[in-house]
């Protein structure tokens, strides 16, 4: 199944993320899944900092904007890559 992927460590947040902010990283991204709905999965892992991404089933954001909306409705602005 093709998912679709948001994940929280954006370089300009990297200084919090480096630090105890871990755990709000983890209940941010559970957020943002419980407000995705059905299918939304959090995976939390750690690099130099900890990090975590939310993922959707591919449909549910072509066909509804899952992710972008539940982004929005926590209070984060989704920015794609190029």
């Amino acid at each position: 199944m093709v998912r679709v992927t948001v994940t929280l460590n954006h370089g300009e947040v990297g200084r919090l993320l480096r630090t105890a902010f871990g755990e709000d990283v983890a209940a941010l991204a559970r957020r943002l899944a419980a407000q995705a709905g059905k299918g939304a999965r959090v995976h939390l892992y750690t690099t130099d900092r900890q990090a975590a991404s939310v993922s959707v089933p591919a449909y549910r954001q072509a066909k509804h904007g899952a992710l972008t909306k539940a982004a929005a409705a926590v209070g984060l602005i989704m920015r794609g890559k190029l």
